[in-house]
């Protein structure tokens, strides 16, 4: 048998969407896996990375796109004739059978092709059932892979849940699978039982040489056991690459907020490889145009405490926490506030300097700097966008214009124009929308569907229901994920311009 590539892709997800009554669960990703990799899917809850599973399996077909197996198109062959098998969260073990029973249970109703030979000297092909003494010795190697040797006659009900996601994995991996997708697999355990169970699931990796697809909202499990992430957020890809590469030079704001703790804090470059931020002068090894505005990431255990004198930043302490093998200690420094974690402690109260690297800062474009949408004018002289309705100022379409006592636009010339069903663009910047949990008070209402700290403020995206339309904002206010609420702008923080097309 030749030796597998490590480079040779095994599955090629091309352009695939998946929309589910007019939402899309997966947005146009493209992504490939190569064989014998431990790639793992990450994300939130509703990010589109069970979907994408499922169509992998099958379980789920495509709107659009393809999925490829060694380079064949897949998309609608159902699930029973891929060469995959699923683990999930739910171990769906049949409770009235044995171990050995549940993990023979496939290989029972399998046939395999046998090539004869007759009288005539002609090959001819046929399917037969395995034998009891090849479906034994199938079963004893499953269940030493998950280290399950000599249970084959007890009962699943005495087992603990690790040794019950252990039987459903032996009886994933006994028919030989080329690909291995795992579902949440260690969501119903606990702690520590899921930490022990990480190093299990990778050691079986590295047994079979099989490829494994994991699905997980974890982000320990997936630094723990995989050759690849992907973080995936409102069914798009947002990074892919190795666990250090994640960890270290992280896309976005979202993943650098998502894989382990950060300290994320605006920033603008005053010249090549320098970046202020906090009020001082950094010096840094990623080079942006002088004068953007950026978002800024320095990792806890990257921030070095010293005397006040010798540090670029000083601070004071105002939490201390014993996280075992580290203490946590918060530090505000102005109006910001900076995270270290150290195996120093010091005493809320106390004033310390801070010393960061350049390698130790991690520059990343600024992900919104403005609401941009498009919308029309009514005919009360208000602005409808976002799924909502706001009051505006619709003389900024017209430089000197003014409106009439009928609401007519009168432009500077004199002419008299009906702005009703006018198509605009508007611009709202971040700093200029406010939320209030009276739904009757904005002109909008949606849920807050995600919040990332920065340092001296929250920035939280509001989607509504209707359209799915983001309202991205900064405020110094703490809100809930999930919460409902509405959104309310000044009608002189509204900036309106005129489509193309209406000049």
């Amino acid at each position: 048998m030749a030796e597998l590539r490590k480079d040779e892709k095994i599955i090629e997800i091309v352009n695939v969407s998946k929309i589910f009554d007019e939402t899309a669960a997966v947005e146009d990703v493209n992504l490939y896996v190569r064989k014998g990799e431990f790639i793992t899917l990450l994300g939130p809850s509703g990010c589109g990375k069970t979907t994408t599973l499922r169509m992998i399996a099958g379980f789920d077909i495509p709107t659009s796109g393809k999925i490829l197996l060694n380079g064949k198109d897949i998309t609608d062959l159902p699930p029973n004739k891929r060469p995959v098998n699923t683990v999930f969260q739910r171990y769906a073990l049949f409770p009235h059978y044995n171990i050995y029973d549940n993990v023979a249970f496939g290989l029972k109703l399998k046939k395999i092709p046998v090539t004869y030979i007759n009288d005539k000297g002609e090959t001819y092909t046929k399917l037969r059932k395995l034998t009891r003494k090849e479906i034994d010795e199938k079963v004893k190697n499953a269940l030493a892979v998950v280290d399950l040797e000599g249970f084959e006659k007890r009962s699943v009900s005495t087992l603990s849940g690790g040794q019950q996601q252990r039987v459903a994995i032996a009886r994933a991996i006994i028919n030989e699978p080329e690909i291995l997708l795992l579902d949440e697999p260690l969501g119903a355990l606990d702690l520590k039982m899921r930490k022990e169970m990480q190093i299990e699931l990778k050691e079986m990796h590295r047994k079979l040489g099989i490829t494994f697809i994991y699905v997980t909202h974890d982000q320990e499990e997936a630094l723990t056991m995989s050759d690849t992430i992907v973080v995936m957020k409102d069914g798009r890809i947002q990074q892919i690459g190795t666990p250090t590469a994640i960890y270290n030079e992280p896309a976005n704001a979202f993943v650098a907020d998502f894989i382990g703790d950060s300290n994320i804090l605006s920033g603008t470059m005053v010249g090549r490889y320098s970046v202020r931020f906090c009020n001082k002068n950094f010096k840094c090894v990623d080079d942006f145009e002088k004068n953007e505005k950026v978002d800024v990431v320095v990792r806890p255990e990257d921030v070095k405490m010293t005397a006040p004198e010798d540090g670029m930043l000083t601070g004071k302490v105002v939490s201390v926490v014993f996280k075992g093998v580290h203490y946590e200690i918060t530090a505000m420094v102005g109006r910001s506030e900076m995270v270290i974690q150290s195996t120093q402690s010091r005493n809320i109260g106390d004033v310390i300097g801070m010393v960061i690297e350049p390698d130790d800062i991690h520059i990343m474009k600024k992900e919104f700097t403005v609401n941009k949408y498009d919308g029309y004018i009514t005919k009360k002289n208000t602005v409808v966008f976002g799924d909502g309705e706001f009051e505006c100022d619709v003389t900024q379409l017209y430089p000197g214009s003014h409106l009439d006592e009928e609401g007519y636009l009168i432009t500077a010339d004199g002419e008299r124009i009906d702005l009703t069903d006018i198509d605009v663009t508007v611009e709202v910047d971040l700093k200029n929308i406010e939320i209030s949990d009276n739904a009757d008070e904005g002109g909008a209402c949606g849920h807050i569907v995600s919040l990332i700290y920065k340092g001296d403020h929250y920035q939280y995206i509001v989607r509504t229901e209707e359209n799915e339309e983001d309202f991205v904002f900064d405020s110094e206010d703490l809100w809930n994920e999930n919460d409902y609420v509405s959104v309310k702008i000044k009608p002189e923080n509204i900036r309106l311009t005129l489509k193309q097309e209406n000049k």
